[in-house]
């Protein structure tokens, strides 16, 4: 597993995760993985410049039982390759809430239900410059 890997941190609904980072210049996608497990992801938020079919798309998910769910999609891509993002996260036991950096938000449901999660995954060309949880 490539990446950065986070765990044992909580984060508990209600809380806030603040992720900042910059898309490599070549980035073709990077990934923010929220769950309990790397076989359980409860939030799979996929900033996809160019990358399996789609361009300039933010794709959601999450991963259960060894398969992908139903993808969601953003209406919005405020990401530049090389340019500084930041991603505020919320959530309760019912949906989480992406707010991309042009303040556009991603209503996603939290289909675990969970009130806390302490693994979170960032992978992919990007380089992660800040995590915090509030």
């Amino acid at each position: 597993m490539s990446g950065m890997l986070v765990q044992n941190m909580s984060f508990k609904s209600g809380q806030t995760l603040t992720l900042t980072g910059v898309p490599n210049a070549d980035s073709t996608n990077f990934a923010i993985n929220i769950g309990h497990s790397a076989e359980d992801v409860a939030l799979h938020v996929n900033p996809r410049f160019d990358a399996h079919g789609d361009q300039h798309t933010v794709v959601c998910n999450s991963f259960q039982d060894g398969n992908w769910c139903e993808e969601h999609r953003g209406a919005s891509f405020p990401f530049n390759q090389n340019e500084e993002f930041q991603i505020k996260i919320t959530f309760t036991n019912e949906e989480f809430l992406v707010t991309l950096h042009d303040g556009s938000q991603i209503n996603f449901s939290n289909r675990q239900a969970a009130e806390k999660y302490k693994y979170m995954h960032f992978e992919g060309e990007v380089r992660i410059l800040g995590i915090e949880i509030k």
